[in-house]
């Protein structure tokens, strides 16, 4: 794959993000886009991976590092290996509440920024794009789903967390308006979205009017994609690949 880092506009300010393309095109014509929204530990090799995966199946995927605010994609990244327990809670004490600041409305004139950006890369082909959301990425894509959803044609959520809350701000309150297919693979093992939460998550979408696809996969934790965390399920994260290769190609292929 090609994969470059570059500069691209968020709401108020720039970001770095990096944009993955396939090698060698199917044809000369543009290519449908694919909006990836990251984990709370951010741009780092594994999502450049993950991106250039996706790019291989025939689309121009775009990932901005989204917590601009608090310096460059480099400076939020992780120093240490998050495969150490240590260094992983170390990481989280300093990151989450930095994170919890992205509200749904703090975040939502970015989002709009970052689809625009998509829209705007050479060789992206005018239409609805894809978007694929992890962790609390799956609740940014709905947030953009929801925000402009003539542009979005698909959403894939993975390990997902915090689908309801007691918040009004709460993602199974807010799907209504969404024309998006939603796919979400939920993971069996996550503390984030009990069973109950799940359900619950499922029914907002039937209720919303939602065309979707609501999974848990079996023996799964929360972050099961990430192959730089102990969390890493290698079948579950195939099935994901499968799955989300599957939508795009039903949603985007025009």
């Amino acid at each position: 794959m090609t994969g470059e880092t570059t500069t691209i506009p968020a709401a108020d300010t720039d970001t770095d993000a990096y944009v993955a393309r396939p090698d060698s095109p199917p044809s000369d014509s543009p290519l449908p886009g694919v909006l990836f929204l990251t984990d709370l530990i951010g741009l780092r090799p594994r999502i450049e991976a993950m991106a250039d995966r996706i790019a291989s199946w025939g689309y121009v995927v775009l990932v901005p590092h989204l917590f601009h605010r608090y310096g460059s994609a480099t400076e939020w990244a992780p120093t240490e290996d998050l495969l150490l327990p240590e260094a992983r809670a170390a990481f989280f004490r300093s990151a989450m509440p930095r994170a919890r600041t992205l509200t749904p409305d703090a975040v939502r004139p970015d989002l709009v920024a970052y689809l625009d950006a998509l829209h705007s890369l050479p060789g992206v082909a005018p239409g609805p794009v894809g978007v694929t959301g992890y962790c609390m990425g799956g609740r940014l894509a709905l947030n953009i789903a929801a925000t402009r959803p003539d542009e979005v044609a698909a959403v894939g959520m993975f390990h997902t967390g915090g689908l309801v809350t007691d918040d009004p701000d709460s993602p199974h309150l807010h799907l209504v308006g969404i024309d998006a297919f939603v796919l979400a693979i939920h993971a069996d093992k996550d503390r984030s979205l009990p069973a109950m939460a799940v359900a619950q998550f499922e029914h907002a979408l039937t209720a919303g009017g939602v065309a979707h696809s609501a999974t848990v996969y079996p023996s799964a934790p929360h972050g099961y994609t990430m192959s730089d965390l102990e969390a890493y399920h290698h079948e579950a994260t195939e099935h994901h690949f499968d799955e989300l290769e599957a939508l795009f190609g039903r949603t985007l292929s025009g």
